[in-house]
């Protein structure tokens, strides 16, 4: 690469954890497409980034978090000064940074500034806090610095500014995502009525996806459907609650937990359902929701991030106002009880079909990267 015409994009993206390695995967395949890549990772694991081009290449650092606080904010601090280390050895030739992250990058990001880098920040979601907090007082106070040193603020849709209360940097905002489908991986290998009486959820079992409310909204449910089953896909740090709540309801036989879903199984999985649900509190745009989309599996979804903007209640999908037990329970009944839910599903997979192949994708990556001085 030649000196005087540095052409180099940096993704910069730490901690990793096992529900993000799809996301960064996928990043990395569309700007590889467009540059020179070179990614630097906060994690050994290199398994998700075989066969990818060989304009990409990888740079990933050992990390794991440590068990006391000191110990955390340790590591993570070391783990920065490796990441700007790298950014340093790499300034001649690389001269734009795409964090893709949620928590903020200070550091990395000031010396970003420094080694004269033409800065983007990516936000796959945002944190959700306490607002009463120190930690959260200290993310805000953190995002606000990133967000003025940055150049440019990506998010996934328009809608985010407001959802996200960034009206402020609005001036600063582009609009893209890294989603992208394998249409021979995610399709429908077995016809909507042709499956068994069976919903679910997949994803992170964590307190900000609110699957606890749709543990909640079980009895309701399942009384309603005698020969209904469920499925809870997932790992994380609600875990032991789910089982516990289960238990306390006596659902256990009816609920199947099968752990963590690797993104092989996916299509297999979601090929089961007969609706998948979306109970979340804050998103940005769910992989999940479009591969069960592309799977021709109707998704019933809170109306956050950019959820909106690809699920339309009764034509694509189905939208439920909030995650409470009652409102799930009452829009789980009103899907599977929906004479058009064949014709949904299809209109669902017909429109990710149109709006997330690797193509189309790579044109507005290319267009944001390309036009910007």
């Amino acid at each position: 690469m030649s000196e005087d015409n540095p052409q180099g994009i940096a993704v910069v993206s730490f901690p990793i954890i096992t529900a993000f390695t799809t996301p960064i995967s996928n990043l990395s395949s569309i700007i590889s497409a467009i540059s020179e890549t070179f990614v630097i990772l906060g994690t050994p694991d290199q398994i998700y980034f075989q066969n990818l081009s060989n304009s990409l290449q990888i740079s990933a650092f050992p990390y794991q978090s440590g068990s006391s606080r000191i110990r955390q904010i340790f590591r993570y601090n070391a783990l920065q000064m490796r990441i700007i280390s790298k950014l340093f050895s790499l300034r001649r030739d690389y001269k734009k940074i795409i964090f893709f992250m949620e928590f903020p990058p200070v550091l990395p990001m000031i010396f970003g500034k420094i080694f004269q880098y033409r800065i983007y920040w990516l936000l796959p979601s945002k944190i959700s806090l306490s607002s009463e907090s120190i930690l959260s007082k200290v993310t805000i106070t953190l995002s606000k610095i990133c967000y003025n040193l940055c150049n440019n603020i990506i998010l996934y849709s328009p809608s985010l500014v407001s959802y996200w209360g960034l009206e402020k940097y609005c001036h600063k905002v582009l609009i893209a995502h890294e989603h992208f489908l394998n249409f021979r991986t995610f399709t429908v290998t077995t016809p909507l009525p042709d499956r068994p009486p069976l919903i679910g959820y997949i994803g992170r079992l964590s307190e900000e996806k609110g699957v606890q409310h749709f543990v909640q909204a079980l009895p309701i449910i399942l009384s309603t459907y005698q020969d209904l089953r469920v499925l809870i896909g997932g790992n994380g740090q609600v875990e032991k609650a789910i089982e516990a709540s289960l238990q306390a309801e006596k659902i256990t036989a009816r609920v199947d937990l099968p752990g963590w879903i690797s993104h092989d199984d996916l299509p297999k999985y979601l090929n089961q359902l007969r609706l998948l649900v979306l109970p979340s509190y804050t998103e940005g745009l769910p992989n999940i929701m479009l591969e069960a989309m592309a799977c021709g599996t109707p998704v019933l979804a809170t109306p956050v991030g950019g959820v909106p903007d690809v699920l339309i209640d009764g034509e694509t999908g189905f939208i439920m106002e909030n995650n409470s037990p009652e409102c799930i329970a009452e829009n789980v009944i009103r899907a599977l009880n929906s004479p058009d839910l064949e014709r949904i599903a299809e209109d669902g997979r017909r429109f990710v079909e149109e709006h997330f192949t690797f193509k189309r994708t790579v044109e507005n990556w290319k267009e944001i990267l390309q036009n910007i001085d």
